[in-house]
């Protein structure tokens, strides 16, 4: 009894252990999972995503991985405030601090007329004491200095940027640069169109390779007066002489309505200030389209004037139908004058006056004017523009000239000194010019100013070629300029090959591109690319690998982006050796490529070439020849006289002399050896057929009474011809007045 009572005892402890076993791994079960849950839970609504939880018994374990020291902090005390700080253990690791990443450096330039302001952020190894310095001399207020500095190297690149926004701040006076590492943006404002360019042209040559440069240069809109739009259809063709709008809305239309009547290509039209009325678009669309139903002639508008000149070759009745359709529909304040160019032909040769202009700037003046103070006025004028020095005048004077011939041979003048070669023709009904200039607003420069001296009505012609390489804003350089360069590149490094092959070895491709770079500008230049070899080997396969060679350097040239179009390429194999080819370092010398100018594209006609151009009608001088001797002589020979007696006689341009009234007598000089008159040019005698040599020969013979005295009483006008008068270039019929029929 009393063993199953003690049995029964043991038993029931063994139940309730086992019992208490159960359920305390229930309840621990629970307990952790209750915590596991609550904690993850907490800490994906505070968005630690990154952090796990596990509990063991009462603990709460976290592991991941923090960003920052600070997120793993907040992320513990988030569990802690769940479950209880003394029941967290912190296992959580940090993400590597990353070193500090240098911040963006930059620099900004400000300069105006209250002085210099520099604002940014620079590394502190950048030594910028001397920079301040300098920038603080350059305006003579006190400098603005707000540069901070941060303990960090300079990037790559910053020295040559501020080095070239130096510069940038020295040239413009009135500007705004932003300087990185990278790019340097420079905006800035110019006075003019001029000072603009000259702007870009200074910043062009100190401009740095591999650097990103955004250049904003703006210019004021240019006053233009007289407000000035010239339209011409002749043979054809329709061009603009000058055109000005005052807005981009009224020059687009102006441009539509060219397009409409015929113009081809990209005409240009200058947006200025200065229009006489809101309505001058409307005045220019009416006036270009009714010239366009005319088909050939010109309008002129000069502020509110217009000048209609309709060719010859018009109907009258057609004429008159438009005109009045465009009176009609012009705006109130302009006004129309139209000419119908007459068909009939004149009876006698026009008066007049001529001028050439050399590219040497040397002039000849001839024609005639109508008394010796008009002849000082204009000789005073010439001189003032193109320097006393370099005119020549041999006119003659006659008092039957038209009212207002010294205004028109000014004004002719005037557009004359705007070319920088070039010929002027001055006639009673037409003032024409034709050359070639470096400003691509000469030839509305010169439509402007003769429409304004001329006045309203006036007919005149001006055909002026554009010249590139005669502008100063192009800086191009010459023919022999560009030889320079590349004999400077190709002295001082050597192009090499490999051996028996074409293909570019070694440095030789940056030789190349820096080839390349000097001749980027070299346009329509004839240069040869040369190829040489040693005297290894066959003559023949050095000719030809020498060829190839040369064809390689030229055609990297083209596919570097210069220009190759007038350039060649021309093996000599080893005909022509600069060193001993018996010797490694011969040979090596005489391996080359080498450069040579065939031609220089810019030729020019000398004064004579000029002259012999000319053919007006001949006052009897014998002009001086000014391609002997230095052609910077004076003009007129020493010795001679521009005129003789013989410059009061009128020569046709067949070469015959007109009847006079009355046969002057003739008188022996003293001397049977001297002539009274003064005698041609022997090389112009000789040479130019239309020289009037021989006439003054005749004439001599005339005044010494051996020759015969032309018919008293009677008076022929001489023929007229038309010769191509006056042009030093060709193609000069345009300019001409057409015979008429």
């Amino acid at each position: 009894m009393q063993r199953r009572k003690v049995l029964l005892t043991l038993a029931a402890f063994l139940f309730a252990a086992a019992f208490s076993l159960v359920m305390a791994t229930f309840v621990g079960g629970a307990l952790e999972s209750r915590s596991e849950r609550h904690s993850q839970r907490a800490l994906n609504n505070a968005g630690f995503d990154w952090v796990e939880a596990s509990a063991d018994g009462l603990l709460v374990t976290l592991t991941g991985t923090a960003p920052t020291e600070a997120m793993r902090f907040r992320a513990a005390k988030v569990v802690a405030d769940t479950v209880g700080a003394s029941r967290v253990i912190d296992r959580m690791e940090v993400t590597p601090a990353r070193a500090l990443t240098a911040p963006h450096f930059s620099l900004e330039l400000l300069r105006n007329d209250d002085g210099v302001s520099i604002i940014g952020l620079v590394p502190a190894a950048w030594e910028g004491e001397d920079f301040v310095t300098a920038a603080d001399g350059l305006s003579g207020q006190e400098l603005t200095n707000m540069i901070e500095t941060a303990d960090f190297p300079a990037p790559e690149g910053w020295d040559q940027a501020i080095t070239f926004g130096f510069e940038a701040l020295k040239t413009l006076p009135r500007s705004k640069i932003s300087i990185s590492a990278t790019q340097v943006k420079i905006t800035a404002i110019a006075d003019s169109p001029d000072q603009k360019a000259g702007f870009e042209r200074a910043l062009n040559r100190v401009r740095p390779r591999g650097l990103n440069i955004v250049t904003e240069i703006s210019a004021p809109r240019p006053v233009i007066t007289p407000f000035t739009l010239r339209f011409v259809i002749e043979e054809g063709a329709a061009r603009f002489d000058a055109c000005a709008a005052d807005s981009e809305r009224a020059r687009a239309r102006i441009l539509s309505a060219a397009r409409q009547a015929g113009i081809e290509g990209s005409p240009g039209c200058v947006i200025g200030l200065g229009a006489p009325s809101p309505r001058w678009a409307d005045a220019a669309v009416q006036s270009i389209a009714a010239l366009a139903k005319l088909g050939a002639g010109s309008i002129t508008m000069s502020d509110v004037d217009l000048t209609l000149i309709a060719d010859s070759s018009v109907l009258q009745s057609e004429f008159d139908r438009v005109v009045g359709e465009l009176t009609t529909a012009l705006p109130d304040v302009f006004s129309l004058k139209a000419t119908l160019t007459p068909r009939e032909q004149r009876a006698e040769g026009p008066a007049q006056f001529t001028g050439v202009l050399t590219a040497e700037g040397k002039v000849q003046l001839r024609g005639r004017l109508a008394d010796d103070r008009m002849k000082t006025v204009v000789e005073a004028f010439a001189r003032a523009r193109f320097g006393a020095e370099n005119v020549y005048i041999a006119t003659r004077q006659e008092d039957t000239l038209p009212h207002g011939w010294g205004l028109r041979v000014l004004a002719g003048l005037a557009a004359l000194s705007e070319l920088n070669s070039g010929g002027l023709l001055v006639e009673p009904e037409l003032v024409a010019v034709k050359g070639e200039t470096g400003n691509q607003g000469a030839r509305a420069e010169i439509s402007r100013l003769l429409s304004n001296r001329l006045g309203q009505g006036a007919e005149f012609r001006v055909d002026v070629t554009y010249n590139e390489r005669l502008d100063p804003t192009r800086g191009l350089p010459s023919a022999h300029d560009c030889l320079k360069f590349a004999e400077t590149i190709l002295g001082a490094r050597q192009i090499k090959f490999a051996p028996g092959s074409k293909t570019l070895e070694g440095d030789s491709l940056k030789i190349v591109e820096d080839l390349a770079a000097a001749l980027k500008d070299c346009r329509e230049v004839q240069l040869e690319i040369g190829g040489h070899t040693d005297s290894q080997g066959r003559a023949e396969s050095n000719l030809a690998l020498s060829q190839e060679r040369a064809d390689a350097v030229l055609q990297k040239l083209a596919e570097l982006g210069t220009d190759v179009s007038e350039m060649s390429a021309r093996g000599y194999g080893a005909s022509q050796p600069l060193a001993d080819n018996g010797t490694e370092a011969g040979r090596d010398a005489n391996r080359r490529i080498a450069v040579k100018l065939l031609n220089e594209i810019e030729t020019r006609p000398s004064l004579r070439d000029l002259l012999r151009e000319i053919e007006p009608e001949d006052d009897g001088e014998a002009l001086p020849d000014a391609t002997t001797g230095d052609e910077d002589a004076e003009l007129i020979p020493e010795g001679e006289e521009p005129m003789g007696e013989a410059g009061d006689l009128e020569v046709g341009s067949d070469g015959e002399l007109p009847p006079t009234e009355e046969a002057p007598a003739p008188a022996p000089p003293a001397e049977p050896e001297t002539e009274p008159a003064t005698p041609p040019a022997p090389e112009a005698a000789s040479e130019d057929p239309a020289d009037p040599a021989p006439e003054a020969d005749r004439v001599a013979d005339t005044e010494t009474g051996t020759g015969a005295a032309p018919e008293a009483g009677t008076e022929t006008a001489p023929e007229a011809v038309d010769d191509g008068l006056w042009t030093p270039h060709p193609d000069v019929e345009n300019l001409r007045p057409r015979p008429r029929k």
